[in-house]
């Protein structure tokens, strides 16, 4: 590779995690992260940038190093799905793997690497999971209806369209079932009965 300029930092022609430093006019190979690909976005070629494979575009730069492991960790960096639980993702930052768990009711979609709606993510819909009451069979319910979790006194489901979707109460509270028309709020313990 012959620089260009006197410095600056130039993608590899063909491998997405490869970059060329140039630095008094000498180029100098490096390579990002395990997980990580050289952003070539800068224009004048002067930001040596690593990001995440998947907010790099990397074009026909298709090679990449083999993948190193670590447990949860399918790359030293990046950000992985949990292989057992829809609701759990893997920051990978050097191999070190740190958990994070959606909030009641969403699950992690692999593709646009953000919390959804559980029965909004192909990879996690739940057999057997609540089935809301069908239209009409609750009074005065208006557009939705608020359930109980059947195992969890803080979790509890919110019915619209036929469609459930859980949701969690403050810390510290747990769901007070309305009267039998579908309603139901978060509420101090000490304020629930049977609690």
């Amino acid at each position: 590779f012959k620089c260009p300029d006197d410095y600056g930092f130039y993608p590899h022609s063909h491998s997405c995690d490869k970059y060329w430093k140039c630095d008094g006019g000498t180029a100098e190979l490096k390579t990002c992260g395990n997980g990580l690909a050289f952003d070539a976005t800068d224009s004048k070629f002067l930001t040596e940038n690593c990001d995440y494979l998947h907010n790099v575009e990397c074009g026909d730069r298709t090679g990449l190093e083999p993948a190193i492991t670590a447990p949860h960790c399918p790359r030293l960096y990046g950000i992985f799905a949990d292989e057992a639980k829809c609701d759990v993702f893997w920051n990978c930052w050097n191999g070190e793997a740190s958990r994070y768990q959606c909030s009641p009711g969403l699950a992690y979609d692999r593709e646009a690497r953000v919390c959804m709606w559980a029965d909004q993510v192909p990879e996690c819909k739940v057999e057997g999971g609540f089935s809301c009451p069908a239209p009409g069979e609750l009074a005065n319910t208006g557009s939705f209806s608020r359930h109980a979790h059947p195992d969890d006194c803080r979790k509890y489901y919110i019915c619209l369209e036929g469609v459930a979707r859980e949701y969690g109460c403050p810390i510290g509270t747990v769901f007070k079932i309305g009267d039998s028309d579908g309603s139901g709020n978060c509420e101090d313990p000490e304020d629930v009965p049977g609690w």
